[in-house]
């Protein structure tokens, strides 16, 4: 699961959150191999990192890694945003991204036969209202080596992709864990699930 992760979101609740802040959080359902993502109430979540208990907002994640494009991206109207998802027809954007990570703290060194050097896990998958899809990935470098490790991470709705992302990372010292931010497309494409998977180290 560490080298492999799928954020499933609930896909009403978040497309719905883009049009109302005021929607309690909905947790994802559960299943083995997997892990959920909500949406706060107020529309603006706070990534608590489970290991460390670090906790940080979208406002002191680093925008650094948007595209222009991205960034410039503003929603219409919420009657704009109620269509059928399953109709969205949009061309699959391929983006690198070099995010500025943020220090989590560090973990005791246990790499091994039985545990990989580097392990990634990631708990949220976040519609920030007008502007992207947000996911929050966790890097834990296991080793006593240093690291620079590449994710890729894959944004999709039913299915289909509509957004892959390759994230090349600083490098990470000996126990580090870093928190990561991973912007998907702007929140007028429909997102339901972002798939994410160490390509390097292997």
């Amino acid at each position: 699961m560490n080298r492999y992760i799928v954020l499933t979101a609930v896909a009403g609740a978040l497309a719905l959150a883009t049009m109302s802040p005021a929607l309690a959080q909905v947790p994802a359902a559960q299943t083995p191999g997997t892990i959920g993502a909500g949406v706060s109430a107020d529309g603006v979540a706070q990534f608590k990192d489970e290991r460390t208990g670090k906790v940080w907002t979208p406002e002191n994640v680093s925008k650094d890694n948007q595209t222009p494009q991205q960034q410039a991206a503003m929603p219409t109207t919420p009657a704009d945003k109620a269509f059928d998802p399953n109709s969205q027809s949009v061309a699959t954007q391929i983006v690198v991204q070099r995010p500025r990570g943020n220090l989590m703290g560090t973990v005791p060194i246990t790499a091994g036969p039985t545990v990989p050097a580097v392990v990634i896990d990631s708990p949220w998958l976040q519609a920030v209202p007008q502007q992207n899809w947000l996911s929050v990935l966790y890097v834990t470098n296991n080793s006593a080596n240093v690291v620079d490790p590449v994710v890729g991470c894959t944004f999709t709705n039913g299915g289909r992709p509509v957004q892959d992302t390759r994230i090349v990372l600083s490098p990470a010292g000996p126990g580090e864990r870093w928190g990561v931010p991973v912007y998907g497309p702007p929140v007028s494409t429909f997102v339901d699930r972002v798939t994410c998977r160490l390509l390097s180290p292997a």
